[in-house]
C-alpha cells in the first residue's frame, strides 16, 4: 500500500487527468489476465477498501488529481454503501465506477454518491443499444467510460473502429466527457483516441509495468517514465487528457 500511495502521487504529478484506483475482487469478470493477477496479489496481501481509502487520504494532501474507485459491486456492498460513500468522500475520492452495476440497480449507490457530490460513472459498450445509451446518459455523472471493444481488458495492437462509432453515438445523448479504454497501451493509440474522444484510459499496460517491476527499487520512477511516454507531445496542444 505504501508503493500504491507513492504511485498515486507520482501519476498525478506526471500529467494524469484522472486516476482510477482498483478495488481488488476475487472474480474480476471484465478484466484480462494482467489485472486478474493484480487482484490476486492484492487479496493475498489483505488489501481492502479501508486501507485503500487511507492511502487516498494520504495522497490527497499532495495532489489534487481526481481519483475514481474502480470496482465490482460485491466488495462495495459488503463494506456498506453508506459507510463507503461517507468514508470515500472524507478521503478525497471523486467518484465510483462499478463495472457490473447497471443503472436499473444503481439507485441507492447513485443517490448516496450524489448526496456527497461524488460522481457515478457508468460503462457503455459497442453492443449497447441507443435505448441503453440514453438510459445510461440519464444517470451518469463525471464522465462516461466507453469500452473500446467486446471482451475483457488487456492490451491490443489496434483500436477497433467500434470505439469511434460508439463515441459518436453517445454524443447524441450526453454532453459529458467521454473516455475510451480497454486495450490502449501506446502513445499512438492515445493520440488516435484523442481525435474523437475526450480522454484515453490506460489500465492494463500500466498494471503490467507494475508487475514487471515488482522487485525493482525504482518501480515508481520507471512507471512514471512509462506513463509519460504514453502522452503524445503535440506542439501547442494541451496533453493532459490521460
Amino acid at each position: 500500500m505504501q508503493t500504491t500511495g507513492q504511485l498515486l502521487v507520482a501519476l498525478g504529478r506526471a500529467g494524469s487527468t484522472v486516476i482510477e484506483l482498483g478495488v481488488p475482487f476475487s472474480d474480476p469478470m471484465a478484466d484480462g489476465p494482467v489485472i486478474q493477477r493484480a487482484s490476486e496479489r492484492a487479496l493475498r496481501h489483505d488489501f481492502n477498501i479501508a486501507s485503500i481509502l487511507e492511502t487516498v487520504a494520504s495522497a490527497r494532501s499532495l495532489i489534487d488529481t481526481p481519483i475514481i474507485l474502480f470496482s465490482y459491486f460485491n466488495p462495495l456492498l459488503q463494506f456498506g454503501i453508506d459507510r463507503l460513500v461517507s468514508e470515500a468522500a472524507a478521503a478525497g475520492v471523486d467518484g465510483v465506477l462499478v463495472t457490473d452495476l447497471t443503472p436499473e440497480e444503481a439507485g441507492d449507490l447513485s443517490a448516496s454518491l450524489h448526496a456527497k457530490a461524488l460522481d457515478m460513472i457508468f460503462l457503455v459498450a459497442p453492443t449497447s443499444t441507443d435505448e441503453r445509451l440514453a438510459l445510461i446518459a440519464k444517470h451518469a455523472s463525471g464522465f462516461i467510460y466507453a469500452v473500446s471493444r467486446r471482451g475483457v481488458t488487456g492490451q491490443q495492437q489496434n483500436i477497433s473502429r467500434e470505439a469511434e462509432e460508439l463515441v459518436h453515438r453517445i454524443r447524441k445523448f450526453s454532453q459529458l466527457p467521454i473516455a475510451v479504454g480497454f486495450g490502449l497501451s501506446t502513445s499512438e493509440q492515445v493520440l488516435r483516441t484523442w481525435q474523437y474522444a475526450d480522454a484515453a484510459v490506460v489500465g492494463s499496460a500500466i498494471v503490467g509495468e507494475i508487475e514487471r517491476l515488482s522487485r525493482s527499487p525504482d518501480l515508481v520512477p520507471q512507471v512514471v517514465r512509462f506513463v509519460e511516454s504514453l502522452i503524445p507531445q503535440i506542439e501547442g496542444v494541451s496533453t493532459s487528457r490521460l
